[in-house]
């Protein structure tokens, strides 16, 4: 048996030795602890730091090719299905949405509670960009209703008259495209001649009031037949407010433009315009031909003359930006590579 001293210090070493290792064991839990909470901060510092990356990105301005969103408040017969079917062809292989808008008996003028949830829905429907809208609507201006990033605007427009007569034949006797739907004027035979001769209300002159108020807006002013302002208006919003506006009678320079302005969208949109076997396709059935006198009398008409003048106004733009867009070589039209590049940037980088 050992020493009762002996023991003791043999007592004391043992306690000594598992106070070291408690300590030791405190220690451990301690650093354990700060490490725990060093690696907590940092995942919450990683977390707020995406988390304002996505606040960034939500509210930074519309500028991502992502975020686009284009409106083709397309103006009735001219051709603006035909084109809107080009957009329906390539959305799926160009990775973007597109979406009708459907206005109640086509109603072009919304009213100002739609007005406010169409600027909602367009601004902030991130899911459905980038976004082509579509749809006889009358130009909205969206910066009155307090937002700051604006869609891109396109549109076609027509000769005056040849729209209305296509518009006419177009209610009586359809188009190609959905030949077995019954339109509204179904039965009536009265060609476009006998109609102006007779006096008929659906070639009156003021059925030619339309382009004009489609550009003008949302202005009681837009929708008074034969008004200067309102025409003043359209001009001052087709130069301003629209990225592209094309003719029907050049519709496939206008493809070309866009493609090449907008590949984002348009990427192939000329070939399938050249080559599609059903997106250029559609024509109203049984139009006949005016003859001079219809024309003649359509002329004398105040609401023509300004129709005419917007018409020949677009017409002029748009030939303006094909001129400095594209050229013509052995017959076929070609779109101008890149002309501008950047020198002279300072200051230096090492």
């Amino acid at each position: 048996m050992m020493p009762p001293k002996i023991q003791l210090l043999a007592l004391l070493a043992f306690a000594v030795t598992v106070l070291f290792i408690e300590n030791q064991i405190q220690r451990l839990e301690e650093s354990r602890t700060r490490l725990e909470r060093t690696i907590a901060r940092h995942e919450v510092a990683e977390v707020e730091h995406r988390h304002n990356e996505d606040i960034m990105g939500e509210l930074s301005p519309l500028a991502e090719k992502d975020d686009m969103v284009i409106i083709y408040n397309r103006v009735p017969k001219t051709a603006s299905t035909s084109f809107t079917n080009i957009a329906y062809d390539l959305c799926g292989k160009n990775r973007f949405h597109v979406l009708h808008i459907n206005t109640t008996k086509n109603n072009p003028v919304m009213s100002l509670q739609d007005q406010v949830r169409f600027v909602r829905n367009v601004t902030s429907w991130r899911e459905m960009k980038p976004g082509f809208y579509h749809g006889h609507v009358a130009y909205l201006d969206f910066s009155k209703y307090g937002v700051k990033a604006k869609p891109m605007y396109i549109n076609v427009v027509r000769d005056p008259i040849e729209r209305l007569v296509s518009y006419y034949y177009f209610l009586r006797f359809g188009d190609d495209y959905r030949p077995g739907l019954r339109r509204r004027k179904q039965g009536d035979k009265k060609t476009f001649d006998e109609c102006v001769s007779s006096g008929g209300s659906d070639c009156a002159p003021e059925k030619l009031w339309l382009q004009i108020p489609f550009f003008c807006g949302h202005h009681s002013e837009c929708w008074n037949v034969g008004s200067r302002w309102a025409l003043e208006k359209a001009k001052y919003n087709l130069v301003n407010e629209y990225l592209l506006v094309g003719v029907t009678e050049e519709l496939e320079d206008f493809i070309m433009i866009l493609e090449a302005a907008l590949p984002r969208f348009f990427k192939g949109a000329t070939d399938l315009y050249r080559t599609g076997k059903k997106s250029h396709l559609r024509k109203t059935t049984e139009k006949k031909p005016l003859t001079k006198e219809t024309i003649t009398k359509l002329q004398q008409s105040n609401i023509w003359k300004m129709e005419n003048e917007f018409y020949e106004f677009a017409l002029e733009q748009f030939q303006f930006v094909r001129a400095h867009a594209v050229r013509e070589k052995d017959g076929e039209l070609y779109v101008l590579a890149q002309s501008f590049f950047y020198e002279k940037i300072y200051p230096k980088v090492n």
